[in-house]
């Protein structure tokens, strides 16, 4: 469909912000990202985070969706205990989380979506933003440049350590500058900002609340993943199925010496499937991987174990690989525990699926920011790497007649992503910015596919 007005502003005027109104918006934005950057947040425990985005998506006029408005409540899963929920809540409490927004988000209801409806007939359109940190220890010496700078964060054991700070920052700026020329905007443009990405956690309680039933243009977001400053990719495909599970071995204690014979190792049940998960077949169709990330077990030298605790993943090319990922590893589990004479119990705790970008829509954000002077835009498609649960928002906009989009903003990182010294070149905020409010303007537009 294309919507249009003969009284609306032209194509080219309102395609370009203006230069003050994205300065103010950038200058405010690294000063949030650096704010969130030394409070991080895990998923599903996003509530300063949240708190703060809803109260400055409210100052600047937008409609606010929160919590259990915008997040199916039984869709979520991997939710952390409620000790957990509400130490973290206290803490934003302390940290200076806006009041008026937090018992909205309580119990883990932390997805926030802003919208602004334009002056003109338009399409609806929608940015998808991540605000979730990860449980990695940041690196506090003075090459780093948090530590240096003094926006370190102040919750050890959690980080920004993939850019999620970054992303909140720029999707309330790309905000700001839209509110301010509400006058020319076409249609009405939805801001997701959305929890738990890190796990696979946090989108599909949003498409299930159905906060992107209505979009016609969708496009999700990321900086950095190898691609360089002051570069963007309108595009990113392959982006992998995953699955993630917590596995539980649950056997009996005894003395290691005396009685040996009368315990059940789960430790040792958890050792074997470990190497056992690592031997399983590559799929012939595609990619396929697995890990175990964490494992925990025991409680002494001279105790035979009773529980083990292992954090695991599988992933595939498509929702098949990763099912037979999944199928071969959780043979794998209970042959482990039927060997050590142990119970096991496997639970789901995140997924994601595939989705592809649009190659139409593609071209109209390469076409949008291609005026940003000296900055490269590549239409892609750029093949990603890992996974991302924004795919449910791109098939769930796809499959009812909307085109979706993934996007990188490029920026040259300090250490890869998940690591110790993440950073990003924050000289690469203000273009982000620009590079999203020229987005969104032109998706409302209606010019679609005219390339």
């Amino acid at each position: 469909m294309v919507f249009s007005s003969s009284l609306a502003p032209s194509l080219a005027s309102s395609l370009v912000p203006p230069a003050d109104l994205l300065a103010a918006a950038a200058r405010r934005a690294v000063a949030l990202r650096r704010d969130l950057h030394r409070h991080p947040e895990l998923g599903l425990t996003e509530f300063r985070t949240a708190s703060l985005v809803a109260a400055r998506l409210t100052e600047l006029g937008l409609a606010v969706g929160l919590g259990r408005e915008v997040m199916d409540s039984e869709s979520r899963v991997g939710l952390p205990d409620a000790e957990e929920l509400d130490r973290c809540y206290r803490r934003a409490e302390a940290e200076g989380a806006p009041a008026a927004f937090l018992p909205a988000l309580a119990g883990g209801h932390t997805a926030v979506v802003g919208t602004l409806r334009g002056a003109w007939p338009g399409p609806v359109v929608a940015l998808r933003v991540d605000m979730d940190a990860l449980p990695i220890r940041e690196d506090t010496t003075q090459a780093h440049l948090p530590a240096r700078e003094g926006f370190l964060s102040a919750h050890p054991g959690v980080m920004h350590a993939c850019g999620h700070d970054v992303h909140t920052a720029l999707g309330l700026g790309a905000a700001e500058v839209l509110s301010g020329l509400r006058d020319r905007l076409k249609g009405t443009v939805k801001f997701l900002f959305q929890p738990a990405e890190e796990g696979g956690r946090g989108a599909a309680p949003m498409v299930k609340a159905g906060v992107v039933d209505d979009v016609d243009r969708f496009v999700a977001i990321h900086v950095g993943t190898g691609v360089a400053s002051r570069s963007a990719c309108a595009a990113v495909d392959g982006h992998l199925a995953s699955i993630k599970l917590d596995v539980t071995y649950r056997g009996r204690a005894a003395h290691a010496g005396g009685q040996p014979d009368h315990g059940r190792n789960a430790l040792l049940a958890a050792a074997e499937a470990v190497q056992a998960l690592y031997g399983i077949s590559r799929h012939h169709a595609g990619r396929s991987r697995i890990n175990v990330g964490t494992l925990a077990a025991g409680s002494g030298r001279n105790v035979i174990a009773d529980h083990a605790f292992l954090q695991m993943e599988v992933r595939g090319e498509s929702e098949e690989i990763a099912e037979y990922m999944r199928h071969r590893a959780e043979a794998i589990l209970h042959g482990a525990a039927a060997m050590q004479e142990v119970e096991v119990e496997i639970l789901t705790v995140g997924r994601t699926t595939t989705a592809n970008s649009d190659p139409e829509l593609a071209r109209l954000i390469a076409s949008s920011v291609s005026a940003i002077p000296g900055i490269a835009i590549c239409t892609g498609p750029h093949q990603a790497g890992g996974s991302e649960d924004a795919t449910y928002f791109m098939r769930r906009v796809q499959a009812r007649g909307g085109k979706a989009a993934y996007a990188i903003i490029g920026s040259d990182l300090a250490s890869g992503h998940h690591t110790p010294r993440f950073d990003i070149d924050e000289a690469d905020i203000p273009w982000g910015i620009e590079f999203l409010a020229r987005t969104l303007l032109h998706f409302g537009e209606g010019h679609f596919g005219e390339e």
